[in-house]
């Protein structure tokens, strides 16, 4: 973002290349919870797709809607298919936090995909994240849903993500289960996944990448360094209060030469300098590993 907080295209479309750039890394996730999507209007949300598409003609596109309302996210879910987007990612509203009755749930979730008409991701969230993880039942009902082709499976507990990824195999063998608890991405590639999906990626996409191969070769030394120091520097990242993940990221990206400032939109405050360095500390031994 500029300064004052505003889109550069331009900033993003070089970060977008950078990232593209990665041998075995095949596409996006935009407008997510680090993308800042719950920030942006929807036309700007467009935006970002639209930029990505142009910027990266062949990746996977999958955008983000994060709208309390189902209509709104619906509406939303169309701007980005028109924009690019090869599919949609359906987050829980935050108003679920406080609880939400199963039937509104399949409800937003199947108004959501009759409005989109286009392929749409689940995401399941961390088991810390109060009531916005989906309960065995429901997440049996949500893939009753024709057009759900995956899941971002963000348990962030090895349990819970083979649950999730039994649940699928046995209702929807079709459908991908990604992997998407940074700090627990070797034990769940270790169990299996279709691929993943997150936000470590923007910083460390060789590494992410480097991993997976690594498990899928046997290379378990490999792999177990790869893990000691991601689950240290995602420990960080992620650390509460977790809606800094955004600003965090955004400030490695920044130290690191990848974006121009690490502007965030309000009311998410700068990183503070003590943090900067800690962070920057458990990075390095990541950028050592990537290769």
């Amino acid at each position: 973002m500029t300064p004052d907080g505003a889109l550069d295209p331009e900033a993003l479309s070089a970060h977008v290349a950078g990232v593209m750039a990665t041998e075995g890394l095949d596409g996006l996730l935009l407008n997510g919870h680090a993308g800042e999507g719950v920030f942006m209007s929807r036309d700007e949300q467009v935006q970002v797709v639209r930029t990505a598409r142009q910027t990266a003609p062949d990746a996977r596109i999958l955008a983000a809607v994060s709208a309390e309302s189902t209509v709104q996210a619906g509406d939303d879910a169309q701007a980005a298919l028109a924009a690019g987007a090869d599919a949609i990612m359906v987050f829980a509203p935050f108003s679920w936090a406080l609880g939400a009755d199963p039937r509104a749930i399949i409800a937003h979730h199947r108004g959501i995909a009759e409005a989109a008409a286009g392929p749409v991701y689940l995401f399941q969230g961390s088991v810390g994240s109060f009531r916005l993880a989906y309960a065995p039942e429901v997440l049996r009902e949500l893939l009753q849903i024709e057009s759900v082709a995956g899941i971002k499976e963000g348990s962030w507990e090895t349990r819970a993500y083979e649950v999730t990824r039994r649940i699928a195999r046995e209702v929807r063998p079709d459908v991908a289960v990604m992997a998407s608890g940074d700090e627990h991405l070797y034990a769940c590639f270790c169990i299996g996944s279709d691929g993943s999906a997150v936000s470590l990626a923007a910083v460390l996409p060789g590494l992410i990448v480097a991993l997976d191969r690594a498990v899928r070769a046997g290379d378990h030394p490999r792999a177990l360094a790869i893990h000691a120091a991601l689950f240290d520097f995602a420990r960080l990242v992620y650390a509460a209060p977790g809606h800094m993940a955004a600003a965090r990221l955004k400030a490695c990206l920044a130290e690191l030469g990848r974006i121009p400032r690490d502007t965030c939109r309000a009311p998410t405050p700068p990183v503070h300098p003590e943090e900067r360095a800690a962070l920057m500390a458990a990075l390095r031994p990541c950028l050592e590993l990537q290769p």
